[in-house]
């Protein structure tokens, strides 16, 4: 019997081609796909999320991977579509990831290494300048950010004072604080799909800036993981419960081991110029997407 799966994909850097890529692989399994589902755009009644036409609730699975244009709302139609239908990611491993601060304490709960952080109200800020004096370098981070925006590197009591009014206008009424780990300023991503290692490379800082996010400067570059690195991304994504992840590590010099920074629940495929030099995971991770998506609305 055939199924029918609704899909948002991001549009950009490769991501047309790679669309057509799935619908094409999934129509061969009589699998079929209504895309350009943008849930920003769906409206609910009674009878349920339709969009573009479409009553999402009928649908056999929804693939959401476009992370650079969440909205609330969207997330919101998210979490609702996830208790009816099933979602790849699932809406609550996802916003578990979205969230630093809990996804740090899962990782930590399943004895994978992230780094030190500490939490408390704006209100109650003594605790920052306790944590900074232990650590000597930390950095601040929006607890639901990504791409790098918003974090400040914080080296002294002079630098968090400057800091605080800044913060003390946003919208956080908490602080998220991470222990700088000291590394050669690039990361490895580790890509994971159903559990299985996709593929691995790493961004590496400009000249200027801490930050190896491409959104703030850093450059792909090639790079290989070993076993060790590749089960730190394989349990970090088992402890999130995510299906797809891009698991984020460095490397700290100061104690020797790897470190899961961050993981991301849309991790992006290469583009057409990051193929050009060497980035050659897309296939593979398009098959196992379509095995995962496949063997989901066929239980």
């Amino acid at each position: 019997m055939s199924k029918t799966i609704g899909m948002w994909m991001y549009q950009n850097g490769g991501g047309t081609k790679i669309e057509k890529k799935m619908i094409n692989l999934l129509r061969e399994r009589d699998i079929f796909v209504i895309n350009n589902l943008d849930l920003r755009f769906a409206e609910s009644s009674n009878e349920g999320i339709i969009l573009n036409n479409v009553n999402m609730f009928s649908l056999d699975l929804f693939f959401s991977y476009n992370a650079g244009e969440q909205t609330t709302a969207q997330l919101y139609q998210y979490q609702t579509l996830g208790r009816t239908i099933p979602m790849i990611n699932n809406y609550d491993s996802f916003a578990l990831a979205e969230d630093k601060m809990r996804s740090a304490l899962a990782l930590n709960q399943e004895n994978v290494r992230t780094s030190d952080f500490y939490m408390c109200h704006r209100e109650r800020p003594e605790g920052l300048y306790e944590k900074l004096k232990e650590w000597g370098k930390m950095v601040y981070k929006p607890v639901d950010g990504w791409g790098g925006a918003g974090l400040a590197l914080i080296e002294n009591p002079e630098g968090l004072d400057a800091l605080m009014p800044s913060i003390n206008q946003g919208d956080n009424r908490h602080i998220y604080v991470e222990r700088f780990i000291e590394n050669d300023y690039s990361d490895f991503r580790v890509d994971i799909v159903d559990g299985h290692f996709i593929s691995c490379y790493g961004r590496k800082a400009n000249d200027r800036e801490w930050r190896t996010n491409i959104t703030s400067g850093g450059s792909v570059i090639l790079r290989d993981a070993n076993d060790e690195i590749i089960d730190v991304a394989k349990r970090a994504t088992a402890a999130t419960g995510l299906e797809i992840a891009g698991v984020d590590i460095l490397y700290d010099k100061e104690r020797e081991e790897y470190v899961v920074l961050e993981v991301n629940g849309i991790p992006a495929f290469a583009t057409p110029e990051q193929e050009e030099f060497g980035l050659n995971f897309n296939d593979l991770k398009i098959e196992k997407i379509v095995d995962l998506i496949d063997r989901t609305v066929n239980k």
